[in-house]
């Protein structure tokens, strides 16, 4: 039996846990007694999430947490306060040292930079808390993508990426079976009718790519144009001029196609419903939702054909 605890910091990101906690379940329902999993606070009491949601962990995380555990997952989220205690770095330190892997939700990842747990590693960070991971973790390769495995440390910027990074993880322990049987239940357009990363399709220079790459990442949270800028190094005028030379059209309406493309995927594919829809790709009401994609389209969405069997 494999087992991973979930340290939840105040502010945890609740969908990014969810989603990570949520694929070791289905595991399990696919084959019992595969993953065990324990939740912990840094003290006794209960821990707010990001959506205001109480959880009361299993335990303190203290020394005896970590003996048994094979994943260690620190979840971080938006308003996570970004300072790392003596005794939180020291824990963190004594379970690397026992060999357990190690994981970050959101900004999870600065808490493992700030212990000296990321250096010579690849990671994922929200966007938000890339410079703060990159001055205090010099020696780590800090990237845009939605997540990384970077041989005992796992990252991921978002829910999407907590997700993904969960079923590598899993990947990398069991058979293929096991994984394609929990995408078919968790994320069913997922495993058959993937999405083309637009990053991956487009001749671009690098610094663009590095903005689209950004943009697929962030659906659910939109980043203002001032954030994609600074996240590349340049300035708002100088994306303006990148996108309208090798993309010709502006990075608003290049962020909302990708956004209005991706629902219209999930509505055709999926069984979600309209309005989970739109939270996933970051839309703030039905009503700009259905302007937004009646103005693309020519018809609203839920005039949308649904394909799934």
């Amino acid at each position: 039996m494999t087992r991973a605890g979930f340290l939840l910091l105040e502010h945890f990101s609740l969908p990014a846990f969810t989603q990570a906690l949520d694929t070791i379940v289905t595991a399990n329902l696919l084959r019992p007694g595969l993953f065990a999993s324990r939740t912990f606070g840094l003290n006794d009491g209960e821990v707010i999430s990001d959506l205001g949601l109480v959880i009361r962990p299993d335990a303190r995380f203290d020394s005896s947490a970590i003996q048994d555990l094979d994943l260690l997952v620190i979840c971080g989220g938006y308003r996570t306060e970004l300072k790392a205690t003596d005794e939180l770095i020291s824990l963190l330190r004594a379970a690397a040292d026992r060999g357990v892997s190690l994981a970050g939700l959101w900004n999870g990842a600065w808490f493992l930079g700030s212990a000296g747990l990321l250096d010579g590693y690849r990671c994922a960070i929200h966007p938000e808390h890339r410079p703060a991971l990159a001055e205090i973790s010099k020696v780590t390769h800090v990237t845009s993508e939605a997540y990384v495995i970077d041989r005992d440390r796992l990252t991921a910027s978002s829910p999407a990426g907590a997700f993904h990074m969960a079923l590598d993880w899993i990947k990398g322990l069991h058979d293929k079976a096991l994984v394609e049987g929990i995408e078919d239940i968790l994320a069913f357009e997922e495993s058959r009718y993937r999405r083309i990363k637009p990053a991956e399709n487009i001749c671009v220079s690098a610094p663009l790519r590095e903005v689209v790459k950004l943009m697929d990442a962030n659906l659910e949270e939109p980043l203002e144009l001032e954030q994609l800028a600074v996240y590349a190094g340049r300035s708002r005028r100088q994306l303006e001029r990148l996108f309208k030379e090798q993309l010709g059209t502006t990075p608003q309406r290049y962020y909302m196609e990708l956004r209005i493309t991706e629902a219209r995927r999930l509505l055709q594919h999926t069984e979600l419903s309209q309005v989970d829809v739109l939270v996933a790709c970051g839309f703030v009401s039905p009503s700009h939702f259905s302007k937004c994609y009646s103005s693309y389209f020519g018809y609203r969405p839920s005039k949308e054909t649904r394909l799934v069997k």
